[in-house]
């Protein structure tokens, strides 16, 4: 069984993946690329636009492109590495007894 790379920052999860699904649409290029905002705070996790590309499949699943090494940054987090290569992201949920919703941060 070959093991996955994933790298964690609260509630966002990448998961590196081979590629980017041929399925999924480029999004507009941006200085910083908000990866997930907090609903709490207001903080966002983010990258640098100028090293990475997204896309989203039909579904609305998020892939990023890291072109070079860089950084996912969070005001509350230290900074998690990632190199270059394909990642889904993936907003991180949580149980509770009367539902299942995101991990708020």
């Amino acid at each position: 069984m070959r093991h996955q790379k994933i790298y964690r920052q609260g509630d966002v999860l990448l998961v590196r993946v081979p590629r980017v699904p041929k399925a999924a649409t480029p999004q507009g290029a941006a200085s910083r690329i908000v990866l997930a905002e907090g609903e709490v705070t207001g903080h966002a996790h983010t990258i640098d636009g100028r090293k990475a590309q997204v896309s989203l499949d039909e579904g609305g699943v998020m892939y990023v492109t890291i072109e070079e090494l860089t950084e996912v940054r969070h005001q509350e987090h230290a900074p998690v590495t990632l190199e270059p290569g394909a990642y889904r992201v993936v907003r991180q949920r949580e149980y509770a007894p009367d539902e299942i919703r995101n991990v708020a941060d």
